[in-house]
């Protein structure tokens, strides 16, 4: 396992050094171990949680909603691939609220028979997989 400083760390992962010095105060990341000289060394495995928590910032999520996402998905799976797509879905669902509710004003101005037809193409099947990814990440109506 490749284990990096934190400047090499911040390079790989387009940060600055305060920055991760910042998440590791949040409890965001947190270092593997320490090197005999103290130096905070950090895994492979949190530059993919550094990418993640870049890319929910980008999508205007909180710091907050990001630490209470990964803590979720943490419990959720121990699988970095799991974790993985589970976030990226997370990010997905989030796009989509935003775009139907800017879509929202366009919307309200249809006809009946065209509301209609935009319900009918959006099928069960797909309002199912949408209520299964809430429930995973915790969002649900039951949790």
């Amino acid at each position: 396992m490749k284990l990096h400083r934190i400047g090499e760390l911040s390079r790989l992962a387009g940060v600055s050094p305060r920055t991760i010095d910042y998440y590791t105060k949040l409890g965001l990341i947190h270092p593997e171990k320490r090197s005999d000289t103290n130096y905070r060394l950090y895994s492979d495995e949190t530059l993919l949680r550094l990418k993640r928590i870049e890319e929910m910032k980008k999508e205007k999520y909180t710091l907050e909603e990001i630490r209470t996402t990964m803590l979720k998905l943490d419990k959720a799976a121990h699988d970095e691939h799991v974790t993985d797509k589970l976030t990226s879905y997370q990010v997905l669902l989030g796009q989509l609220q935003k775009e139907i509710k800017e879509l929202d004003p366009m919307i309200q101005q249809l006809k009946p028979n065209q509301l209609k037809k935009i319900y009918n193409l959006i099928t069960q099947p797909t309002a199912a997989c949408v209520e299964a990814l809430l429930y995973l990440l915790g969002k649900g109506p039951f949790t």
